[in-house]
């Protein structure tokens, strides 16, 4: 299994109705994209102080390495992911991606 976790420094300005349309979007992945399992977001609360650039974050649970590949280049993930860009401080350079085999 792999989970796939994505920090998000997200642009000032940027509402929260903007931020839930991007995460449902995400969301919606879940029963489209083969062998993802499961779609977590929220605000990044940084209780030790050390990511504060990374307002928020999701991860997704992916049954396999194969399924994730798969997954990047879906055109419903192409398509999510420039929505996630967009709202982005430094567009595709606030994102930052942790892939983890568990």
């Amino acid at each position: 299994m792999i989970i796939h976790s994505v920090y998000c420094a997200i642009r000032a300005g940027t509402s929260a109705g903007e931020i839930d349309a991007v995460f449902a979007q995400l969301s919606a992945l879940v029963p489209v994209c083969n062998g993802l399992l499961s779609f977590q977001a929220g605000p990044n609360i940084d209780l030790e102080q050390k990511s504060q650039k990374f307002t928020h974050g999701f991860v997704m649970t992916f049954e396999s390495q194969a399924a994730l590949e798969a997954y990047t280049v879906h055109p419903a993930h192409k398509a999510a992911g420039g929505a996630l860009v967009a709202i982005c401080d430094g567009g595709g350079d606030g994102i930052m991606v942790f892939d983890l085999v568990v």
